[in-house]
């Protein structure tokens, strides 16, 4: 307002800081509520923010423990300083293992007979060397960009054929050396040569790993092996030092020979620090609370969220959630946390934890305490296993009815036991496709095969072949007189098949397509459920108490398979509950929303604020300077009369 600098010019009163005291009380009392509105409601959205953090990181803890391997842990100590042990607590038991390692896996390795005079200079001869390694073959060309030592060698390294080359100084020349990149016997090396006939000598580079005392050719300075050792009397043999699926849950590293005792122990104190983790987070969830709601009686003073009703639907959630007994655990050992020795101090809330009590119930009931934690599935049938619930299972008791059993895949051929029946010449190959999604090329020694030995020869070469280790897969091949040659993939379901795709130097075999496997089909408490291999699921969005639930059928015949009761653990219930309390429609998002929009109405209580006080100013301005026009005039009237009567006065005074 430009006019406002003129204001009290007429009567010297009525002035513009007089507008601006007048304004600024006008806007005091509701700005000074408005901040208070605000800062309240900042204030409690910060701690509403607060006691989110805290409920959040209650969450993991009790996520971990939900799982029914938080409560398997092992561990596995060795007598000997040859063997590391290392467990998988979901798969391995208790249990003590003899084991006598015989021998360590190591990389074959040789080197040339011939001393070069030179590394870079001397020629090598020209040609193609073929490197044969497992069942990769690669071919390297030796030419006149390559024709030294150190040419071959860095064509060797560059191929990538699973073989290391190097050039070593012996003192008196340069010599080739050779390694595999891998140990076993499985992964011995082959040198064929092809020579250029104008430039002679690659030859001197060829090995036979059948034939490794032939002079002609490389020398053989290590034999590829296997680690071979003996667990409780049974001959084990690997191609590495790393040897894994012999025990469930245990993979041994083998450093050295010797015999060794392996003993593998529950861990219950590993458990109960994983218990203790739950606990402190929840007494840390405690202590948030009482911060934010905590009364004062001497002071009569509270705190930002006392009395709060969000706060106490919280606390009483999951007080039931952890004080509750569990459902279908009802005459079991172990019913609630406090069989476990986890109570509540009724003074501040929080969890106090007994643990050596947790560790006594956890050897004498694993089960119990598992499922008092986890969720579990208990079968009536011992061939039906429970695999997992979903986000819509609830606990119960459900029927199990099959109509189909799971099949696996086969491929099979009818082979006489001869000794002659299959013809296996050298060079050979076997390409076999499994589940339709792995491709694995193995080759076995040359020579006549009856239906019998083909099996065992051709089942070390698939147990041994890396694509199919990669992929987890296997296949097994068994030969009987009535059915003959079968070879069977080692998984179940739609997916499983075994095919021969192709035969190189083979006779007795064709190219073939197996007969894939079927998916177990049935019910779960009579809806009608899928089939993934040997595993019968419900959708979780099929409906029903049951949605979700997932069992494994591993054998038996199909019919009523009995029922499987779903417990869930006081983990997935606590999940549940602080899911909900965080999710988009729980009581803290509810409330928290509702603190925005009461900021949001602030400011538009603000924005209303300014406008009525920039209106009440105008008025005031608009008044002050009408008034302060009318007394301008009247001081100008004033000031005439006076000059007026100022000017009769000396008329006055002669006469």
């Amino acid at each position: 307002m430009a006019s406002i600098s003129s204001l009290g010019i007429g009567s010297g009163v009525l002035t513009s800081d007089l507008v601006d005291q007048l304004v600024a009380a006008e806007r005091r009392p509701t700005e000074v509520r408005l901040d208070q509105k605000t800062e309240r409601t900042e204030a409690l959205i910060s701690a509403y923010g607060m006691l989110r953090s805290a409920v959040t990181e209650l969450r993991l803890p009790m996520r971990q423990l939900g799982s029914a391997d938080a409560m398997k842990s092992f561990s596995a100590t060795s007598s000997g300083s040859n063997i590391d042990v290392s467990v998988d607590a979901s798969k391995a038991s208790r249990g003590s293992y003899s084991l006598d390692v015989k021998s360590l896996a190591q990389s074959q390795a040789l080197a040339s007979r011939d001393v070069f005079a030179d590394r870079d200079a001397t020629s090598v001869g020209r040609g193609t060397m073929t490197l044969q390694v497992g069942d990769k073959t690669t071919n390297i060309t030796i030419d006149s960009s390559n024709d030294t030592l150190q040419g071959l060698a860095n064509a060797i390294n560059e191929a990538n054929a699973g073989v290391s080359a190097g050039v070593i100084d012996t003192g008196n020349g340069f010599q080739l050396v050779l390694s595999a990149d891998e140990t076993g016997e499985a992964n011995a090396v082959n040198i064929s040569v092809t020579e250029d006939g104008a430039a002679p000598g690659l030859s001197r580079f060829a090995f036979d790993t059948a034939d490794p005392e032939n002079m002609d050719g490389m020398r053989q300075t290590i034999a590829a092996s296997d680690a071979v050792m003996e667990i409780n009397g049974v001959e084990i043999r690997r191609a590495t030092n790393t040897i894994e699926n012999v025990v469930d849950g245990l993979t041994f590293n083998i450093t050295g020979e010797g015999k060794s005792t392996i003993k593998v122990e529950q861990d219950t104190a590993a458990v109960a620090e994983r218990v203790q983790a739950f606990v402190d987070k929840f007494n840390e969830l405690q202590g948030t609370i009482r911060e934010l709601s905590s009364f004062d009686s001497e002071t009569g003073q509270g705190s930002i969220l006392t009395g709060d009703s969000t706060v106490r639907n919280i606390q009483n959630q999951l007080k039931r959630v952890l004080t509750d007994i569990i459902p279908g655990l009802e005459n079991a050992s172990v019913r609630s946390l406090a069989d476990v020795g986890i109570s509540t101090d009724f003074r501040t809330g929080e969890l106090q934890f007994n643990s050596q009590k947790f560790q006594q119930q956890l050897r004498e009931n694993p089960d119990d305490v598992t499922a008092l934690f986890a969720e579990q599935g208990r079968t009536s049938d011992s061939q039906v296993e429970f695999v997992r619930s979903g986000s819509n299972s609830r606990a119960g008791d459900y029927s199990i009815n099959v109509t189909q059993m799971a099949t696996r895949g086969s491929l099979n051929y009818s082979v006489p036991n001869t000794a002659d029946a299959i013809q296996v010449q050298a060079d050979n190959s076997f390409t076999f496709r499994v589940d339709g999604e792995t491709t694995a090329t193995v080759s076995i020694a040359a020579g006549d095969y009856s239906g019998a030995d083909f099996a065992a020869a051709i089942q070390t070469a698939l147990r041994e072949n890396a694509a199919l280790s990669a992929a987890g897969r296997s296949v097994q091949v068994a030969y009987d007189a009535t059915e003959g040659l079968t070879f069977t993939s080692n998984r179940f379901g739609s997916e499983s098949n075994v095919s021969l795709t192709g035969l190189n130097n083979v006779t007795g075999l064709n190219t073939a397509t197996g007969t894939g496997g079927l998916d177990v089909q049935g019910t779960i408490n009579g809806q009608t459920a899928q089939g993934d291999g040997q595993v019968l699921f419900l959708a979780n969005n099929s409906g029903g108490d049951a949605a979700g639930l997932q069992v494994r059928i591993t054998g038996g015949d199909v019919g009523n398979r009995g029922s499987v009761k779903f417990i869930e653990g006081v983990s997935e219930r606590a999940v549940d509950a602080i899911t909900s309390i965080l999710g988009a429609d729980g009581a803290l998002s509810s409330r928290t929303d509702a603190l925005n929009r009461d900021l949001e109405r602030i400011q538009e209580d603000r924005i209303k604020l300014d406008l009525r006080i920039e209106s009440y100013q105008a008025r005031l301005v608009a008044q002050f300077s009408a008034a302060d026009s009318l007394i301008s005039q009247l001081n100008n009237t004033r000031d005439y009369v006076t000059q007026q009567l100022a000017a009769l006065a000396p008329n006055r005074q002669r006469d």
